[in-house]
Formats: C-alpha cells, structure tokens, sequence
C-alpha cells in the first residue's frame, strides 16, 4: 500500500460534558497539528497516490470550517462532545466528501481509504481511518 501524507492545523475552543473530562469540562482552546494520509494499492498513471498540491489545498478547506470558532456555538457539534478522535472523523468524513465530488481529481479514483490524525501534543494524538 502507497501512501501520502499532508499536513495543516487548526486552532478551536470547546468544552465537555461528563466527569472522565475533568477541567476540560470548562471552555478551552486546542490547536491540532492535521495529517491527512491517502492510501492506495498501485500508483496512478503519473505514479503518484494523489496530487499533493490538490490534497493540501482540500485538507486546507476543511479545516478552515473549523479553525477559530467556539464549537460549542456551531450547530453541526450541537450537544456533542468535541474529542480529538471525534474531530478526526468530521475531517476525515469532509475530506471523503471532497474527493467523492472529484476535488482532487481524477487521479483520487484510485485511492482506497484515508487517515486523519490529529495531534493534541507531542505525546498524544488520535486518528480515524476510513475506506473510500
């Protein structure tokens, strides 16, 4: 299996609900280092996994949906808590929407699944894999 990886961040403010949360319960901000990793079986024609520039400018998208906002306010994340491992699959989910409409173009037909990580920190982080 062949595989690209892009990067990007976001910073975002959240807070959640139950006790295993502890202070995270209170309103708090959180800045991600995104990666993006495209999986495929064989090479394209032009034997790459995907245009890096066309997943970099998409990874680049979505996250804009959500950098600098309070999700506690946003409608989509209404009485949800916010994880890193959820927020892994809202990015992960968006970007599989993307290149379903073809955004990373002909090329991305190929691919076979998509890893989103977030990292929280240098030594944490979680991810969310998903088939395309």
């Amino acid at each position: 299996m062949f595989s690209v990886t892009v990067r990007d961040h976001i910073m975002i403010a959240h807070s959640f609900r139950g006790e295993v949360f502890g202070p995270a319960q209170r309103l708090h901000g959180a800045t991600f280092l995104v990666d993006a990793t495209f999986r495929r079986e064989q090479l394209d024609d032009d034997n790459i996994v995907v245009d890096i520039g066309l997943a970099t400018r998409e990874l680049g998208a979505v996250v804009a949906e959500l950098n600098y906002r309070n999700l506690d306010n946003e409608p989509d994340f209404a009485g949800i808590n916010t994880s890193t491992e959820f927020l892994a699959k809202v990015i992960a989910d968006r970007l599989a929407e993307r290149i379903e409409k073809g955004a990373l173009g002909e090329g991305a037909e190929g691919l076979a699944g998509i890893t989103v990580t977030l990292h929280e920190s240098h030594v944490a982080w979680a991810s969310y894999e998903r088939a395309l």
